[in-house]
Order: structure tokens, then C-alpha cells, then sequence
């Protein structure tokens, strides 16, 4: 276990940004009394490790024009709808690179002084999120947003520390509504690094994101990527409202710098579960025929091996013979893991069905 409580940590992710980053991304935000200390210790430790960024910076020349030999595959969907555990099982492909836990911290010291940090972070992190019990190491797979946040401002998940702007984060960097061009050209041009330096970190020739996000963003991928191969997760929307509900809740803690009830984090979450939903649907045709692929993840939990074969064989993707031990491995291991459990009460039952009523009927979740 690590050192301190997650939700009493006294700095938060902010810490990892370059300093131009945390300028921006903080700049006209207010910090709610209460949250005056963590901010001003998270500022001041990201302006002492940002004193390094000369030196990765010079290091990352090194492979800042290293052709990308696949473009990378996407597993894609809302929020706890199983993406953590697909890209556990994908990543046991070794021919697949991605961005590490110890990345989304610090995706700015990755090339330089990386041993050091990682040894620091592996003491103070817990063994197991404190939200659902997943194993949590420096080294696991993770999605890449918060590693994003870190390297430029123009990203959805400033709302954990500003949950006050949530729904104006969600139109313009969640679903890149009106983005201005050149905000647009700075996430694809951080992206391609991120993905570049995940590559060379994990030794990896494809790159495999995990990333909730990118849910809203398939037409900016599509023309970033424009064969990248894509998983879609449907979960039943009764489960994941319940679930989404207390992870946001759990996970904004030591994140945040305003304050925000429960009530409205309910509300927030509500509403970019619809946005997205349909941003998805309006998008998903510009993928090519051939490189998505829809799944069910109870379909997935229940025959995990099975439906990670069936998905190599419709994306046509490489590796899998290769890989078949360590996939076997991994799920054999995952046997005895105790998922939360939630029940459905009345009110879960209202809100879904008042709310959510199109993934119901469209996925067959209707009660």
C-alpha cells in the first residue's frame, strides 16, 4: 500500500506538467477556498521539476522523427465500460506499445530521470485503484488523457481540477466542438509524441489506446490514423451510471481545486454520457469498413479469450498465436478478481431510462 491515502494526497497530477501547461491550463481559473495549499504546493514542485524539461526535450529529438510502422488501435467507450480490462488482455501482445500509469503523472521526465521518479511514485501509490480494486502498478497499461493534460491545456480532463467548466471542457476538447484550429493542431502534434515516447518506453511498433476520450474525437483520429483499427465497449447503462457515478465522485478528490457536490457531479455526468453517445453514432461511419468492431463487454467478460481471438480476426490484427500464452496467463489470473456489485434502485431505474433511454433501446438494455 502506498504512503498516503489517494484521497488525501496534498498535491495532485498537476505536478507532472511543464510549466507552460500549468500556466494555461490554470490561468483565469479560480481555486476554491480549501484548495489554496494543494494548489500552491502542486505549482511549486511542477515549476521545480519543469527545470528539467531542456533536458528530456533534447533527448526526445532523438526520436521525434521516428516513423510510426502501424497506425494504433483504439478501445473506445464511456467511462466503466470495461476499456481498463481490454486493454489489460491487448497489452499482453508485446507487439503493442502504450502509455504507462507512471506516464500519465509524468509523461514530461519519460526519457530523463525516469528510474528515479518512478521508484518515488511506486512508493506513495496504492497497490489497487481505490475505485474498483484493479491491480495498479508504475508499469501498467493506462489511458492517455491524463498524460495529455500534463503536456498541453487543451484537454477534457482539466475538469478534475476545475469541475466547474466540465461541460464547456466536454464541447470543446471532449468532442471538439469549435475547437480552434490551432488548439486542434497542438493535441495532434502532443499526441503523436505521447505516442512516439510510449512506443519507445514499452519497446512497442503499435500503439494501444485506452482512452475514453477519444470516444468523441473518432474524426480527428480518422484523420490522424486513417487505418487505425477500433474497439467500441457497450455496457449496460444501468451499471455504468452507477459506476461512473462513484468513480467521478471518488476520483475527483484529491484532484480537485473547486468545490462541487455530488449532486452536480451526477448531473455533469448525465449529460456528457448523452453527448457522447450520440457524437459516437454521428462520427463512426467515417472509420473504414473493416476496422471497427462493436462489442458487448458483458459478451467479452463472460468469454474473454474466446472474444479477444474473434476481435484479431475481424480488425485483422497481428500477433495474437504470439501472444496466446500471455493472454491465457493474464486471464487466468483474473479468475479470483472481485468486481463491485451494484443494484439497481428506483432512482438509478428513473434516471437511466429518462436519460439514457437511446443506449438502452439501441444496445437491448431495456429492463
Amino acid at each position: 500500500m502506498g504512503l498516503l491515502e489517494f484521497d488525501k494526497l496534498p498535491i495532485n497530477t498537476l505536478v507532472g506538467a511543464d510549466w507552460k501547461t500549468f500556466k494555461a491550463a490554470t490561468a483565469g481559473k479560480e481555486v476554491d477556498k480549501g484548495f489554496k495549499n494543494k494548489y500552491f504546493l502542486t505549482k511549486a514542485i511542477c515549476r521545480i521539476l519543469s527545470s528539467l524539461q531542456p533536458l528530456e526535450n533534447s533527448r526526445y529529438q532523438k526520436i521525434a522523427d521516428k516513423p510510426m510502422e502501424t497506425d494504433p488501435l483504439f478501445i473506445l467507450g464511456h467511462w466503466r465500460s470495461g476499456t481498463t480490462f481490454v486493454h489489460n488482455v491487448f497489452s499482453c501482445d508485446k507487439h503493442f506499445g502504450y502509455n504507462t500509469t507512471y506516464q500519465t503523472v509524468f509523461p514530461n521526465l519519460m526519457l530523463f530521470g525516469q528510474p528515479f521518479f518512478k521508484k518515488n511514485m511506486a512508493f506513495l501509490m496504492p497497490d489497487k485503484r481505490p475505485t474498483d480494486n484493479m491491480e495498479l502498478k508504475v508499469d501498467l497499461p493506462q489511458e492517455e488523457e491524463f498524460a495529455l493534460a500534463n503536456m498541453m491545456p487543451y484537454t477534457y480532463y482539466n475538469f478534475w481540477f476545475y469541475p466547474k467548466h466540465m461541460l464547456e471542457y466536454c464541447d470543446r476538447y471532449l468532442l471538439f466542438n469549435d475547437i480552434p484550429e490551432g488548439e486542434l493542431k497542438v493535441f495532434k502534434d502532443t499526441f503523436r509524441k505521447l505516442i512516439r515516447i510510449s512506443l519507445h518506453n514499452t519497446n512497442g511498433t503499435q500503439f494501444l489506446s485506452k482512452n475514453p476520450p477519444h470516444t468523441g474525437r473518432v474524426k480527428t483520429l480518422v484523420e490522424m490514423f486513417p487505418n487505425a483499427k477500433f474497439i467500441y465497449l457497450k455496457r449496460n447503462p444501468y451499471t455504468v451510471f452507477e459506476s461512473t457515478r462513484s468513480f467521478f465522485t471518488n476520483t475527483i478528490q484529491p484532484l480537485r481545486l473547486q468545490d462541487i457536490t455530488p449532486q452536480q457531479i451526477e448531473d455533469n455526468l448525465v449529460e456528457v454520457y448523452k453527448r457522447l453517445f450520440y457524437k459516437f453514432e454521428e462520427e463512426k461511419h467515417l472509420i473504414p469498413e473493416g476496422n471497427l468492431i462493436e462489442v458487448k463487454f458483458e459478451d467479452f467478460e463472460q468469454n474473454a479469450f474466446d472474444m479477444t481471438q474473434e476481435i484479431y480476426k475481424s480488425l485483422n490484427l497481428s500477433g495474437f498465436e504470439e501472444s496466446r500464452g500471455n493472454i491465457e496467463a493474464y486471464l487466468g489470473k483474473k479468475k479470483g478478481y472481485k468486481k463491485n456489485k451494484y443494484q439497481y434502485d428506483a432512482r438509478t431505474v428513473e434516471i437511466v431510462e429518462k436519460n439514457w433511454h437511446m443506449a438502452l433501446e439501441q444496445w437491448g438494455y431495456a429492463l
